[in-house]
């Protein structure tokens, strides 16, 4: 069982920045971070796996939000620029092993994030 923690949410203006954090209890290959906004679905955001920091993630964050993880301390980051009203959500960080693909079993309480125009 591993024990997810984020923090770093709040609520920012267009254009600004945040960075969130999630402290793992332990190691997992796949580690992620999601959102879902109210009446809409959770997306998947940003995620990496592997010890080679392979990446993915969604168009509409190209180019503005980079995810991160410091392996030896069993954290992960989303480091949000150019925030828009749209990014308005709360952001789940999400981790487990890789099996026919990421498999998230673990997931944390979440962090409010909130961009105002």
């Amino acid at each position: 069982q591993v024990q997810l923690l984020e923090s770093g949410g709040g609520s920012v203006q267009a254009g600004g920045s945040l960075r969130l954090s999630c402290a793992a209890s332990g190691y997992t290959f796949c580690m992620g971070w999601f959102r879902q906004a109210p009446g809409k679905e959770r997306e998947k955001v940003a995620s990496t796996w592997s010890t080679l920091g392979d990446t993915h993630y969604a168009d509409s964050v190209k180019g503005r939000f980079t995810i991160s993880r410091d392996i030896a301390i069993n954290t992960l980051y989303l480091q949000m620029n150019s925030l828009k009203p749209e990014d308005t959500a709360m952001y789940y960080c999400a981790a487990g092993p890789l099996t026919t693909g990421c498999d998230y079993q673990y997931w944390g309480q979440g962090t409010q994030v909130t961009v105002t125009s």
